[in-house]
């Protein structure tokens, strides 16, 4: 598939994700199955995703090309897998409210709100990243790896903090 296709593909993907994410707190499914499992799943998926970026960046780094590649395809599957959960989370479950007081509330939310708002802007171009590399166009790659990377493992990082944070008010 020519690469041009690709960044179709991607935006169209970030499209229907971001729509889905915005909507999915006033979408409701009764399936009759408890998933209140699924965050302490999702959050592992994200850290999991932060082991394997930081196993990806040693590989490169040490001209490990091949594990590079299968460790970046892994952390792609990884992030697809905690967005799926994520999702069935949300539309199956009422959103948890975080009931911290003093300096941790603050603390919460900014990290949550800096998570959120990386999140959603990093998503097209960790696909863009993956795709320029997909398509053996290593230059352009590598000159988004270079600040894409911080960025998608700031929000694997910030992810399971905000879980371990808001966990105690989980029901």
């Amino acid at each position: 598939m020519h690469w041009k296709k690709l960044n179709r593909a991607a935006w169209a993907t970030t499209a229907v994700v971001l729509l889905l994410v915005t909507f999915m707190h006033r979408i409701h499914f009764e399936t009759g199955i408890d998933f209140s499992f699924l965050p302490a799943v999702y959050s592992a998926l994200n850290a999991l995703t932060a082991l394997i970026l930081l196993a990806g960046l040693y590989f490169i780094k040490n001209k490990q090309r091949e594990k590079h590649e299968k460790a970046m395809t892994l952390a792609m599957i990884s992030s697809l897998l905690f967005l799926l959960g994520y999702v069935l989370y949300h539309v199956t479950n009422a959103d948890t409210k975080f009931l911290g007081e003093g300096w941790i509330r603050p603390v919460y939310f900014s990290l949550l709100i800096t998570h959120i708002i990386l999140a959603a802007v990093i998503f097209p171009f960790i696909l863009f990243t993956y795709i320029r590399a997909f398509t053996g166009q290593f230059d352009r790659h590598k000159r988004m790896a270079r600040w894409v990377y911080w960025f998608w493992l700031y929000v694997a990082v910030t992810g399971p903090v905000l879980y371990l944070m808001i966990k105690p008010y989980y029901k």
